[in-house]
């Protein structure tokens, strides 16, 4: 079982930094989510960026509102939204109040928890293969993995219930840079980042 060393946990300052620099130092590090005593955790490997100031894909681009209005709290803080009327995301709010910026978490390697996390997706605890590969591919199935909803929204990710472990940095050779997917608007940003050959990744 992997130990994760939690006086590890990203700081407050790793998060006030511009949206794109977060997105990509956040690849390798360890995603934590505790459920009473049991903590479930996976590797970042894909992540997208968005910036509301100028990004039409962002959703502060409308300006605040009570859906996104978490978005523009100061940096370090969880925004998690509902989309497609059935699958919650979850985005590491980014930069300084009132900016309006996010890193979407695409995909995560699960490492610890892994049998929990099977139950709340596949309501099994015993994967196939292919189920493993699919156990935390893509922003919805993260959620559902890690029991991330609505109640998690604005949760402070310097915290001890939903939070960032340092990990080692990945090397700039095995970072994958592309445009975003699954957007209508601002499409040629290329803000999407991802771990190159990374059996988790939800798309290459």
């Amino acid at each position: 079982m992997l130990h994760l060393d939690f006086n590890k946990k990203l700081p407050k300052e790793f998060y006030l930094r511009y949206t794109s620099d977060v997105a990509g130092d956040l690849l390798g590090k360890y995603f934590v989510r505790r459920i009473g005593k049991n903590f479930l955790a996976g590797k970042i490997v894909e992540v997208e960026a968005y910036d509301g100031s100028f990004d039409e894909a962002a959703h502060t681009f409308i300006g605040k509102t009570k859906r996104n209005e978490v978005m523009f709290n100061d940096g370090g803080i969880l925004y998690v939204y509902f989309t497609y009327g059935m699958h919650f995301c979850c985005n590491v709010v980014t930069g300084k109040k009132d900016e309006g910026q996010a890193v979407l978490i695409r995909a995560v390697e699960p490492i610890l928890g892994v049998e929990i996390m099977a139950k709340h997706r596949f309501g099994k605890s015993n994967l196939t293969q292919n189920e493993f590969r699919n156990l935390t591919n893509g922003p919805g199935k993260i959620c559902q993995a890690l029991r991330i909803r609505r109640k998690e929204n604005g949760t402070d990710l310097t915290g001890d219930e939903i939070f960032l472990v340092d990990n080692n940095k990945i090397h700039s050779k095995k970072i994958i840079t592309t445009t975003r997917i699954g957007i209508k608007k601002s499409v040629d940003l290329p803000w999407r980042f991802y771990i190159k050959d990374n059996l988790f990744v939800s798309q290459k």
